[in-house]
């Protein structure tokens, strides 16, 4: 790399913002911080904001405005608050790449803003392709901006692609851990604790993202968004168990040929590579060793179990506004499990009515997008209110 390429990291208080900046902190002269947001963690906001001294830093909760800039003041950090701002500040010329880490919805405005600005997309945030991945990627192709994919699946499809645009993918093959109920059947899914799902077994993630792989949902959501980055139909896009999460996934193209990417379970390299592309840049990583893995395995998913995963397939099929609907139903299910008014095996229960009573719009529009993610959230929340 010549020049540093200046980053803005929405959401760099959680799992992947914290460890951008851990790729960051390592390549100084490669990456300079430009703008840090974060929602309602404003004490770590701050302290990572006096380590990078970013041009500017954005607290969502406009509550905690007054103790960010009063202790960012002596620094002349640009301190602003509120939803609107984290969708604003993208638009700053100084800015080259925004890595999109909010979780949930919320990335989508924010995307929509930094591609209209012309900055290049670091992708973490898989729901905003799956709430409007339609007006995402032609947004992107009218405006010349690239979308890295930083979820490790769809960056493994990326590095198997790389060389080989110009050859047609058969199809992808998505790997997935399992969670931590892998094998469970219903009996045992239906007394599963809060505490039980936040525990995966290979991967470190924010409490959302934990529970949507317990459920499989987070499965569901990254097909929907392999549709979109790469251009696949439905049927191109399989899914496959792989408990040991070493190979990331897989692309198999028309001669029958399966390139696959490997590495241990590390979210930083797939980080990395989104913001160094085309280049890859040392790192001091953890190597992976074939003799600590003598076997790799692979199973069928239990979509009958896991329902959430055929859930995703359905509403990927159905297209328009169906997935919007979807995302904004699993994410109040899952807020409600977390906060106990809902159990495990409900939470697919509550998404599929949601997608029965929601109103099915075949050729929405960005507005239409965010009606219908209000209307489905309310749907949902009445669903839960009429089940306590």
């Amino acid at each position: 790399m010549t020049e540093p390429k200046r980053v803005a990291i929405l959401g760099s208080t959680g799992s992947i913002g914290t460890q951008t900046l851990e790729v960051i902190r390592q390549h100084p002269k490669d990456f300079i911080v430009e703008v840090l947001t974060a929602q309602n963690n404003a004490e770590l906001l701050i302290a990572q904001a006096l380590e990078f001294i970013p041009n500017a830093v954005v607290i969502g909760n406009e509550s905690l405005y007054a103790q960010v800039r009063d202790a960012l003041q002596p620094k002349d950090i640009k301190v602003f608050a509120g939803i609107k701002a984290i969708a604003q500040v993208v638009e700053m010329e100084t800015i080259d790449v925004v890595l999109t880490a909010l979780v949930g919805y919320s990335g989508l405005i924010p995307t929509v803003n930094a591609i209209k600005a012309g900055k290049q997309i670091a992708l973490a945030n898989k729901e905003t392709l799956v709430v409007a991945g339609e007006i995402i990627t032609a947004l992107a192709k009218e405006n010349r901006v690239n979308i890295y994919p930083v979820d490790s699946e769809h960056s493994a499809i990326f590095q198997c692609l790389i060389g080989e645009f110009h050859n047609p993918i058969e199809k992808i093959i998505l790997t997935a851990s399992g969670g931590p109920f892998r094998g469970k059947d219903k009996t045992f899914l239906e007394t599963v604790t809060r505490e039980q799902a936040l525990k995966h077994p290979n991967w470190d993630m924010g409490a959302k993202i934990t529970i949507d792989s317990a459920s499989l949902m987070n499965k569901g959501l990254e097909v929907i968004e392999a549709k979109w980055l790469f251009g696949l139909k439905t049927e191109q896009i399989d899914v496959v168990v792989h408990p040991q999460s070493i190979i990331h996934s897989m692309v198999q193209f028309e001669d029958g040929s399966i390139k696959a990417q490997l590495g241990l379970p590390d979210m930083r390299i797939p980080i990395q590579f989104a913001l160094s592309f085309p280049d890859r840049l040392k790192s001091d990583f953890e190597r992976f060793d074939f003799m600590n893995y003598p076997q790799l395995t692979f199973e069928q998913p239990d979509l009958k179990t896991f329902k959430n995963l055929q859930l995703a397939y359905d509403a990927l099929a159905k297209g328009g506004n169906a997935p919007c609907v979807l995302n904004a139903a699993n994410e109040i299910a899952v807020a409600a499990f977390l906060n106990k008014e809902v159990g495990f095996l409900e939470m697919s229960d509550l998404i599929g009515e949601t997608l029965e009573k929601a109103e099915f719009i075949a050729h929405p529009n960005l507005e239409d997008y965010v009606e219908t993610d209000k209307r489905a959230r309310e749907i949902t929340k009445e669903l839960i209110t009429n089940k306590v």
